[in-house]
């Protein structure tokens, strides 16, 4: 039989796991992407070009031109979409050291997988793990 205080371990344990989950993908949604950047107004006005090219299109030509109008449309709505990532992060400043420390995670492994300094230190998180 477990006890109750380590099915409360668990399960604060699954909730921190939960949290930085959370936090790193909110990181790699936020992340900026390689390469050259279009901007929104550049995109609108692409979108607004196609219905007339598609219209005069050939079959093959039609469906890559779709394709692209699609992209573009879902590509926009993705940049409508903003990740607030600082409640995310805040939850993440609160649990990361005790996470870190229980799980052996290295600040440089945090670093490597895009967590800002700033982040680490307001969460406490050493620069160099103790060896007890």
């Amino acid at each position: 039989m477990v006890s109750e205080e380590a099915k409360a371990a668990r399960a604060a344990g699954q909730a921190q796991g939960r949290t930085v989950s959370r936090y790193l993908t909110a990181l790699d949604s936020t992340k900026p992407k390689r390469g050259r950047q279009r901007s929104p107004e550049r995109m609108q006005a692409r979108i607004s070009e196609l219905p007339g090219e598609i219209a005069q299109a050939k079959p093959l030509k039609r469906v890559h031109l779709i394709q692209e109008l699609m992209d573009l449309e879902a590509e926009l709505a993705k940049e409508e979409e903003t990740v607030d990532i600082s409640a995310i992060e805040g939850e993440f400043i609160t649990i990361a050291a005790d996470y870190s420390e229980r799980k052996g995670i290295s600040y440089a492994a945090w670093r490597e997988v895009g967590v800002p300094a700033s982040v680490l230190k307001a969460a406490g998180v050493a620069r160099t793990r103790s060896t007890d």
